[in-house]
Protein backbone atom coordinates (compact mmCIF):
# COMPACT_ATOMS: atom_id res chain seq x y z
CA UNK A 1 0.00 0.00 0.00
CA UNK A 2 1.15 3.50 -1.21
CA UNK A 3 5.08 2.06 -1.29
CA UNK A 4 5.61 3.92 -4.21
CA UNK A 5 4.26 7.41 -3.27
CA UNK A 6 6.30 6.47 -0.02
CA UNK A 7 9.61 5.86 -1.55
CA UNK A 8 9.05 9.06 -3.68
CA UNK A 9 8.15 11.66 -1.33
CA UNK A 10 10.88 11.22 0.97
CA UNK A 11 13.72 11.27 -2.11
CA UNK A 12 11.75 14.82 -2.28
CA UNK A 13 12.08 15.67 1.57
CA UNK A 14 15.30 14.35 1.93
CA UNK A 15 16.46 16.97 -1.12
CA UNK A 16 15.70 19.73 1.38
CA UNK A 17 17.28 18.65 4.53
CA UNK A 18 20.46 20.30 3.46
CA UNK A 19 18.58 23.64 2.83
CA UNK A 20 19.11 26.20 5.63
CA UNK A 21 15.41 27.64 5.20
CA UNK A 22 12.44 27.55 2.91
CA UNK A 23 12.49 29.85 -0.28
CA UNK A 24 10.67 30.31 -2.98
CA UNK A 25 13.24 28.86 -5.13
CA UNK A 26 13.78 25.25 -3.15
CA UNK A 27 9.92 25.07 -2.40
CA UNK A 28 9.43 25.17 -5.92
CA UNK A 29 11.54 22.38 -6.93
CA UNK A 30 10.48 20.34 -4.11
CA UNK A 31 6.19 21.00 -5.53
CA UNK A 32 7.42 19.96 -8.47
CA UNK A 33 8.53 17.08 -7.06
CA UNK A 34 5.87 16.39 -5.00
CA UNK A 35 3.28 16.89 -8.35
CA UNK A 36 4.89 14.28 -10.61
CA UNK A 37 5.10 12.15 -7.68
CA UNK A 38 1.08 12.04 -6.99
CA UNK A 39 0.58 12.37 -10.90
CA UNK A 40 2.43 9.28 -10.87
CA UNK A 41 0.60 7.73 -7.89
CA UNK A 42 -3.15 8.50 -9.96
CA UNK A 43 -4.05 10.90 -8.06
CA UNK A 44 -7.22 12.93 -9.03
CA UNK A 45 -5.77 16.04 -11.38
CA UNK A 46 -7.94 18.42 -9.30
CA UNK A 47 -6.43 16.95 -5.92
CA UNK A 48 -2.99 17.39 -6.84
CA UNK A 49 -3.69 21.44 -8.00
CA UNK A 50 -5.35 21.71 -4.48
CA UNK A 51 -3.03 20.10 -2.36
CA UNK A 52 -0.27 21.75 -3.90
CA UNK A 53 -1.07 25.43 -3.32
CA UNK A 54 -1.93 24.86 0.01
CA UNK A 55 1.50 23.56 0.56
CA UNK A 56 2.84 26.03 -1.19
CA UNK A 57 0.98 29.15 0.85
CA UNK A 58 1.21 27.65 4.02
CA UNK A 59 5.42 26.48 3.87
CA UNK A 60 6.25 29.75 3.24
CA UNK A 61 3.73 31.23 5.26
CA UNK A 62 3.73 32.14 8.88
CA UNK A 63 1.98 28.96 9.79
CA UNK A 64 4.56 27.06 9.96
CA UNK A 65 6.78 26.44 12.95
CA UNK A 66 9.96 28.07 13.38
CA UNK A 67 11.61 25.29 15.70
CA UNK A 68 11.60 22.55 12.91
CA UNK A 69 14.01 22.37 9.93
CA UNK A 70 13.16 23.31 6.37
CA UNK A 71 12.36 19.20 5.61
CA UNK A 72 10.11 19.04 8.50
CA UNK A 73 8.61 22.02 7.88
CA UNK A 74 6.96 20.85 4.50
CA UNK A 75 6.38 17.22 5.93
CA UNK A 76 4.44 18.77 8.35
CA UNK A 77 2.11 20.77 5.97
CA UNK A 78 2.48 17.77 3.27
CA UNK A 79 1.05 15.57 6.47
CA UNK A 80 -1.64 18.08 7.55
CA UNK A 81 -2.82 18.67 4.32
CA UNK A 82 -2.85 14.77 3.14
CA UNK A 83 -5.12 14.36 6.65
CA UNK A 84 -7.44 17.02 5.82
CA UNK A 85 -8.11 15.34 1.79
CA UNK A 86 -8.61 12.16 3.58
CA UNK A 87 -11.20 13.59 6.17
CA UNK A 88 -9.68 14.71 9.90
CA UNK A 89 -11.63 12.58 11.69
CA UNK A 90 -12.48 8.33 11.29
CA UNK A 91 -15.86 8.09 9.64
CA UNK A 92 -17.76 5.98 11.75
CA UNK A 93 -20.76 3.51 10.21
CA UNK A 94 -23.93 4.97 10.93
CA UNK A 95 -26.81 3.12 12.85
CA UNK A 96 -30.54 3.35 12.41
CA UNK A 97 -32.77 4.41 15.94
CA UNK A 98 -34.84 1.38 15.08
CA UNK A 99 -33.46 -1.91 13.94
CA UNK A 100 -32.94 -3.36 11.75
CA UNK A 101 -29.65 -0.78 10.62
CA UNK A 102 -29.76 -1.48 6.65
CA UNK A 103 -26.41 -1.26 4.70
CA UNK A 104 -26.90 -0.92 0.93
CA UNK A 105 -23.53 -2.42 -0.81
CA UNK A 106 -23.06 -0.32 -4.24
CA UNK A 107 -20.54 -0.87 -6.98
CA UNK A 108 -19.80 -2.58 -10.42
CA UNK A 109 -19.13 -6.13 -10.94
CA UNK A 110 -15.55 -7.41 -10.00
CA UNK A 111 -14.81 -4.58 -7.05
CA UNK A 112 -15.39 -7.65 -4.57
CA UNK A 113 -19.17 -6.36 -3.20
CA UNK A 114 -20.16 -9.92 -1.86
CA UNK A 115 -16.77 -10.23 -0.17
CA UNK A 116 -17.01 -7.38 1.09
CA UNK A 117 -20.26 -8.11 2.24
CA UNK A 118 -19.02 -10.64 4.14
CA UNK A 119 -15.74 -9.20 5.47
CA UNK A 120 -18.44 -6.11 6.91
CA UNK A 121 -20.47 -8.55 8.47
CA UNK A 122 -17.64 -10.70 10.22
CA UNK A 123 -16.49 -7.50 11.38
CA UNK A 124 -19.98 -6.03 12.71
CA UNK A 125 -19.93 -9.81 14.61
CA UNK A 126 -16.98 -9.27 16.54
CA UNK A 127 -18.14 -5.72 17.66
CA UNK A 128 -21.20 -7.37 19.76
CA UNK A 129 -23.88 -6.93 16.38
CA UNK A 130 -26.03 -9.52 14.83
CA UNK A 131 -25.78 -9.06 10.75
CA UNK A 132 -28.09 -10.99 8.47
CA UNK A 133 -26.71 -11.04 4.86
CA UNK A 134 -28.96 -10.88 1.91
CA UNK A 135 -28.09 -11.04 -2.08
CA UNK A 136 -30.62 -9.07 -4.46
CA UNK A 137 -28.44 -10.15 -7.22
CA UNK A 138 -30.95 -12.43 -9.54
CA UNK A 139 -29.38 -11.85 -12.39
CA UNK A 140 -25.95 -13.91 -12.31
CA UNK A 141 -26.76 -17.15 -11.17
CA UNK A 142 -23.61 -17.67 -8.76
CA UNK A 143 -23.88 -14.60 -6.67
CA UNK A 144 -26.41 -15.57 -4.69
CA UNK A 145 -24.66 -19.14 -3.94
CA UNK A 146 -21.36 -16.90 -4.23
CA UNK A 147 -22.73 -14.47 -0.64
CA UNK A 148 -24.43 -18.30 1.24
CA UNK A 149 -20.81 -19.92 0.92
CA UNK A 150 -19.10 -16.68 2.13
CA UNK A 151 -21.79 -16.56 5.00
CA UNK A 152 -21.72 -19.93 5.65
CA UNK A 153 -17.16 -19.00 6.17
CA UNK A 154 -18.02 -16.53 8.63
CA UNK A 155 -20.88 -18.39 10.58
CA UNK A 156 -22.73 -15.34 9.64
CA UNK A 157 -26.93 -15.33 8.93
CA UNK A 158 -28.32 -15.29 5.48
CA UNK A 159 -32.04 -14.93 3.71
CA UNK A 160 -31.60 -16.83 0.54
CA UNK A 161 -35.30 -16.91 -0.68
CA UNK A 162 -36.70 -18.74 -3.24
CA UNK A 163 -34.57 -20.89 -4.82
CA UNK A 164 -36.53 -20.01 -8.33
CA UNK A 165 -36.18 -16.18 -8.54
CA UNK A 166 -37.37 -14.33 -11.64
CA UNK A 167 -34.66 -11.80 -13.06
CA UNK A 168 -36.42 -8.74 -12.79
CA UNK A 169 -36.74 -5.42 -10.64
CA UNK A 170 -40.25 -7.01 -8.57
CA UNK A 171 -37.90 -9.88 -7.55
CA UNK A 172 -35.27 -7.70 -6.33
CA UNK A 173 -38.06 -5.49 -4.46
CA UNK A 174 -39.58 -8.95 -2.88
CA UNK A 175 -36.48 -10.34 -1.89
CA UNK A 176 -35.33 -7.05 -0.25
CA UNK A 177 -38.70 -6.94 1.63
CA UNK A 178 -38.46 -10.77 2.62
CA UNK A 179 -35.08 -10.02 4.16
CA UNK A 180 -35.91 -7.03 6.43
CA UNK A 181 -39.47 -8.83 7.55
CA UNK A 182 -36.76 -12.19 8.35
CA UNK A 183 -34.12 -9.40 10.06
CA UNK A 184 -36.90 -8.33 12.24
CA UNK A 185 -38.01 -11.26 13.29
CA UNK A 186 -34.70 -13.34 14.18
CA UNK A 187 -33.40 -10.54 16.20
CA UNK A 188 -30.92 -9.24 13.53
CA UNK A 189 -29.65 -5.56 14.14
CA UNK A 190 -28.10 -5.30 10.85
CA UNK A 191 -29.24 -5.69 7.17
CA UNK A 192 -26.15 -6.10 4.31
CA UNK A 193 -27.57 -6.33 1.25
CA UNK A 194 -25.36 -7.03 -1.43
CA UNK A 195 -26.96 -5.67 -4.74
CA UNK A 196 -26.10 -6.50 -8.64
CA UNK A 197 -23.16 -5.05 -10.41
CA UNK A 198 -22.67 -4.51 -13.77
CA UNK A 199 -19.41 -4.34 -16.13
CA UNK A 200 -20.42 -0.55 -16.66
CA UNK A 201 -23.13 2.17 -15.30
CA UNK A 202 -26.26 2.22 -17.03
CA UNK A 203 -30.18 3.24 -16.48
CA UNK A 204 -31.44 -0.05 -15.09
CA UNK A 205 -28.34 -0.40 -12.51
CA UNK A 206 -29.46 2.67 -11.16
CA UNK A 207 -32.57 2.77 -11.53
CA UNK A 208 -33.16 -0.47 -9.72
CA UNK A 209 -30.67 1.22 -6.93
CA UNK A 210 -32.87 3.68 -6.59
CA UNK A 211 -35.59 1.98 -6.17
CA UNK A 212 -34.22 -0.28 -3.82
CA UNK A 213 -32.86 3.02 -1.64
CA UNK A 214 -36.55 3.94 -1.57
CA UNK A 215 -37.71 0.81 -0.60
CA UNK A 216 -35.43 0.25 2.47
CA UNK A 217 -34.24 3.56 3.38
CA UNK A 218 -30.63 2.18 4.01
CA UNK A 219 -28.75 3.63 6.73
CA UNK A 220 -25.27 3.56 4.71
CA UNK A 221 -25.07 3.65 1.12
CA UNK A 222 -21.44 2.06 0.53
CA UNK A 223 -19.53 2.26 -2.68
CA UNK A 224 -17.17 -0.59 -2.94
CA UNK A 225 -14.38 0.17 -5.22
CA UNK A 226 -11.55 -1.58 -6.07
CA UNK A 227 -8.22 0.72 -6.10
CA UNK A 228 -6.22 -0.88 -8.13
CA UNK A 229 -8.56 0.37 -10.88
CA UNK A 230 -7.12 4.03 -9.77
CA UNK A 231 -8.92 6.99 -11.57
CA UNK A 232 -11.84 4.41 -13.12
CA UNK A 233 -12.94 3.57 -9.38
CA UNK A 234 -12.84 7.33 -8.85
CA UNK A 235 -15.04 8.26 -11.96
CA UNK A 236 -17.25 5.05 -10.98
CA UNK A 237 -17.87 6.65 -7.50
CA UNK A 238 -18.58 10.14 -8.54
CA UNK A 239 -21.33 8.55 -11.03
CA UNK A 240 -23.38 6.28 -8.60
CA UNK A 241 -23.19 9.62 -5.74
CA UNK A 242 -24.64 11.79 -8.18
CA UNK A 243 -27.52 9.05 -8.48
CA UNK A 244 -27.82 7.55 -4.88
CA UNK A 245 -26.11 9.93 -2.29
CA UNK A 246 -23.67 7.79 -0.81
CA UNK A 247 -22.48 7.57 2.43
CA UNK A 248 -19.22 6.12 2.11
CA UNK A 249 -17.05 4.19 0.30
CA UNK A 250 -15.26 0.58 0.91
CA UNK A 251 -11.91 0.47 -1.01
CA UNK A 252 -10.81 -3.02 -1.52
CA UNK A 253 -7.21 -4.60 -2.28
CA UNK A 254 -5.51 -1.67 -0.71
CA UNK A 255 -3.03 -4.37 0.13
CA UNK A 256 -2.05 -4.29 -3.83
CA UNK A 257 -2.15 -0.75 -4.60
CA UNK A 258 1.55 0.74 -4.32
CA UNK A 259 0.20 3.88 -6.02
CA UNK A 260 -2.89 5.20 -3.65
CA UNK A 261 -4.45 7.64 -5.95
CA UNK A 262 -7.64 6.19 -5.58
CA UNK A 263 -7.50 6.51 -1.64
CA UNK A 264 -6.02 10.61 -2.21
CA UNK A 265 -8.93 10.92 -4.61
CA UNK A 266 -11.84 9.22 -3.86
CA UNK A 267 -13.53 11.32 -0.71
CA UNK A 268 -12.12 15.20 -2.52
CA UNK A 269 -14.37 13.92 -5.97
CA UNK A 270 -17.61 12.52 -3.95
CA UNK A 271 -17.08 14.46 -1.00
CA UNK A 272 -17.93 11.55 1.10
CA UNK A 273 -16.05 9.58 3.97
CA UNK A 274 -13.71 6.55 3.29
CA UNK A 275 -15.50 3.76 5.80
CA UNK A 276 -13.22 0.81 5.48
CA UNK A 277 -10.35 -0.35 3.61
CA UNK A 278 -9.80 -4.22 2.28
CA UNK A 279 -6.20 -5.48 3.49
CA UNK A 280 -6.43 -9.02 2.40
CA UNK A 281 -7.98 -12.39 1.27
CA UNK A 282 -9.11 -13.36 4.63
CA UNK A 283 -12.57 -12.52 5.89
CA UNK A 284 -11.17 -11.09 8.94
CA UNK A 285 -9.26 -8.38 6.82
CA UNK A 286 -11.10 -5.23 6.78
CA UNK A 287 -10.18 -2.41 8.82
CA UNK A 288 -12.02 0.95 9.72
CA UNK A 289 -10.65 3.92 7.53
CA UNK A 290 -8.07 6.51 10.13
CA UNK A 291 -7.27 8.86 7.75
CA UNK A 292 -4.25 10.16 9.82
CA UNK A 293 -2.43 6.23 10.16
CA UNK A 294 -2.96 6.02 6.39
CA UNK A 295 -0.75 9.31 6.13
CA UNK A 296 1.43 8.33 8.77
CA UNK A 297 2.37 5.33 6.17
CA UNK A 298 2.08 7.66 3.03
CA UNK A 299 4.56 9.64 4.83
CA UNK A 300 6.75 6.70 6.32
CA UNK A 301 5.58 7.46 9.64
CA UNK A 302 4.37 3.83 9.95
CA UNK A 303 1.18 2.87 11.64
CA UNK A 304 2.00 1.64 14.98
CA UNK A 305 -1.17 2.00 16.42
CA UNK A 306 -2.98 -0.43 13.62
CA UNK A 307 -0.40 -2.58 14.23
CA UNK A 308 -1.25 -2.30 18.38
CA UNK A 309 -4.53 -2.91 18.02
CA UNK A 310 -4.21 -6.12 15.29
CA UNK A 311 -1.80 -7.87 17.96
CA UNK A 312 -4.84 -7.62 20.62
CA UNK A 313 -6.86 -8.70 18.47
CA UNK A 314 -5.10 -11.89 17.01
CA UNK A 315 -2.46 -12.57 19.61
CA UNK A 316 -3.23 -14.68 22.78
CA UNK A 317 -2.15 -12.49 25.42
CA UNK A 318 -1.62 -15.18 28.05
CA UNK A 319 0.68 -17.10 26.04
CA UNK A 320 2.70 -13.88 24.75
CA UNK A 321 2.97 -13.49 28.72
CA UNK A 322 4.19 -16.87 29.40
CA UNK A 323 7.10 -16.91 26.77
CA UNK A 324 8.20 -13.33 28.02
CA UNK A 325 8.64 -14.83 31.15
CA UNK A 326 10.37 -17.92 30.59
CA UNK A 327 13.06 -16.30 27.97
CA UNK A 328 13.13 -12.77 30.56
CA UNK A 329 13.47 -15.12 34.00
CA UNK A 330 16.53 -17.10 32.06
CA UNK A 331 14.46 -20.38 32.19
CA UNK A 332 14.76 -20.59 29.03
CA UNK A 333 12.25 -21.60 26.57
CA UNK A 334 11.54 -24.86 24.23
CA UNK A 335 11.01 -25.55 20.68
CA UNK A 336 7.28 -25.99 21.28
CA UNK A 337 7.23 -22.73 23.22
CA UNK A 338 9.02 -21.68 20.13
CA UNK A 339 6.57 -22.98 17.47
CA UNK A 340 3.61 -21.73 19.72
CA UNK A 341 5.64 -17.81 19.23
CA UNK A 342 5.61 -18.36 15.37
CA UNK A 343 2.21 -19.36 15.36
CA UNK A 344 1.58 -16.25 17.30
CA UNK A 345 3.11 -14.24 14.79
CA UNK A 346 1.49 -15.72 11.37
CA UNK A 347 -1.65 -14.66 12.98
CA UNK A 348 -0.60 -10.59 12.33
CA UNK A 349 0.04 -11.44 8.24
CA UNK A 350 3.39 -11.77 6.61
CA UNK A 351 6.08 -9.95 7.41
CA UNK A 352 5.93 -7.89 4.56
CA UNK A 353 2.70 -6.31 6.59
CA UNK A 354 3.82 -6.35 9.43
CA UNK A 355 7.11 -4.09 8.62
CA UNK A 356 5.07 -2.11 6.19
CA UNK A 357 3.26 -0.76 9.63
CA UNK A 358 6.67 0.20 10.80
CA UNK A 359 8.74 3.67 10.16
CA UNK A 360 10.56 3.61 7.03
CA UNK A 361 13.33 6.02 9.13
CA UNK A 362 15.23 5.80 12.07
CA UNK A 363 15.97 2.31 13.46
CA UNK A 364 13.47 0.49 11.27
CA UNK A 365 14.98 2.35 8.05
CA UNK A 366 15.86 -0.47 5.47
CA UNK A 367 13.35 -3.22 7.10
CA UNK A 368 11.06 -2.98 4.10
CA UNK A 369 14.12 -4.25 1.76
CA UNK A 370 15.19 -6.68 4.40
CA UNK A 371 11.70 -8.78 4.69
CA UNK A 372 11.17 -8.25 0.85
CA UNK A 373 14.21 -10.94 1.13
CA UNK A 374 12.32 -12.90 3.34
CA UNK A 375 10.72 -16.13 1.81
CA UNK A 376 7.76 -16.69 4.37
CA UNK A 377 7.84 -20.65 3.16
CA UNK A 378 10.82 -20.65 5.90
CA UNK A 379 8.52 -20.25 8.51
CA UNK A 380 6.32 -23.15 7.11
CA UNK A 381 9.50 -25.31 7.03
CA UNK A 382 10.75 -24.22 10.79
CA UNK A 383 6.93 -24.98 11.79
CA UNK A 384 7.34 -28.56 9.69
CA UNK A 385 10.04 -29.54 11.10
CA UNK A 386 9.12 -29.15 14.93
CA UNK A 387 6.00 -30.81 14.01
CA UNK A 388 8.33 -33.72 13.13
CA UNK A 389 9.49 -33.71 16.70
CA UNK A 390 8.43 -36.05 19.24
CA UNK A 391 6.84 -34.01 22.30
CA UNK A 392 9.85 -34.96 24.37
CA UNK A 393 12.48 -33.54 21.34
CA UNK A 394 10.54 -30.25 22.04
CA UNK A 395 11.12 -29.81 25.48
CA UNK A 396 14.82 -31.16 25.36
CA UNK A 397 16.56 -30.15 22.25
CA UNK A 398 19.75 -31.49 23.38
CA UNK A 399 18.64 -34.85 22.94
CA UNK A 400 18.34 -34.71 19.20
CA UNK A 401 21.40 -36.44 18.03
CA UNK A 402 22.25 -37.33 14.22
CA UNK A 403 19.93 -40.10 13.99
CA UNK A 404 16.84 -38.05 15.61
CA UNK A 405 17.61 -35.19 13.19
CA UNK A 406 17.83 -37.49 9.98
CA UNK A 407 14.18 -38.72 11.06
CA UNK A 408 12.67 -35.05 11.44
CA UNK A 409 14.28 -33.81 8.60
CA UNK A 410 12.40 -36.60 6.56
CA UNK A 411 8.88 -36.59 8.81
CA UNK A 412 9.25 -32.84 7.89
CA UNK A 413 10.43 -32.96 3.75
CA UNK A 414 13.59 -30.73 4.84
CA UNK A 415 16.96 -31.64 4.76
CA UNK A 416 19.24 -32.75 7.56
CA UNK A 417 21.09 -28.95 7.35
CA UNK A 418 17.71 -27.31 7.58
CA UNK A 419 17.13 -28.96 11.20
CA UNK A 420 20.81 -28.21 11.75
CA UNK A 421 20.37 -25.10 10.84
CA UNK A 422 16.87 -24.45 13.03
CA UNK A 423 18.53 -25.97 15.94
CA UNK A 424 21.55 -23.47 16.02
CA UNK A 425 19.06 -20.37 15.68
CA UNK A 426 17.11 -21.83 18.43
CA UNK A 427 20.14 -21.92 20.91
CA UNK A 428 21.28 -18.83 19.43
CA UNK A 429 18.16 -16.63 20.67
CA UNK A 430 18.26 -19.06 23.73
CA UNK A 431 21.66 -17.42 24.70
CA UNK A 432 21.01 -13.64 23.79
CA UNK A 433 17.16 -13.82 25.80
CA UNK A 434 19.92 -15.69 28.88
CA UNK A 435 22.42 -13.14 28.24
CA UNK A 436 19.65 -10.61 28.26
CA UNK A 437 18.47 -11.62 31.43
CA UNK A 438 21.72 -12.20 33.40
CA UNK A 439 22.16 -8.14 32.26
CA UNK A 440 18.84 -7.07 33.63
CA UNK A 441 18.52 -5.08 30.10
CA UNK A 442 15.24 -6.52 29.38
CA UNK A 443 13.79 -5.66 32.43
CA UNK A 444 14.64 -2.07 32.44
CA UNK A 445 13.31 -1.68 28.62
CA UNK A 446 10.12 -3.24 30.71
CA UNK A 447 10.21 -1.25 33.44
CA UNK A 448 6.02 -1.10 34.02
CA UNK A 449 5.13 -3.33 31.98
CA UNK A 450 3.86 -5.98 34.24
CA UNK A 451 4.69 -9.91 33.59
CA UNK A 452 3.51 -12.79 35.64
CA UNK A 453 6.03 -13.81 38.54
CA UNK A 454 8.23 -10.70 37.80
Amino acid sequence: MFENLTEKLQRTFKSLRGEAKLTEENIGEALGEIRRTLLEADVNIGVVKQLIEQIRAKALGTEVMTALSPGEQVVKVVRDELVDVLGKETAKLKFASQPPTVVLMAGLQGSGKTTTSGKLAAWLKKGGHRPMLVSVDVYRPAAREQLRIVAEAIKGHIYEGAPDAQPNTATVERLAKEARREAVNSGCDTLIVDTAGRLHIDDQLMEEMQSLKKLLNPAEILFVADAMTGQDAVRSADEFHKKLSLTGVVLTKMDGDARGGAALSIRHVTGQPIKFIGVGEKYDALEPFHPDRIVGRILGMGDILSLIERAEERIDKKKAEEFAKKALTGDGFSLEDFRDQLRQVKKLGSLQSIVKMLPSIGPFQGMQQVADKVDEKELVRVEAIINSMTAYERDHHEVINGSRRKRIARGSGTSVQEVNQLLRQYAQMRKMFRSMSKSGFMQKRLAGVKLPGL
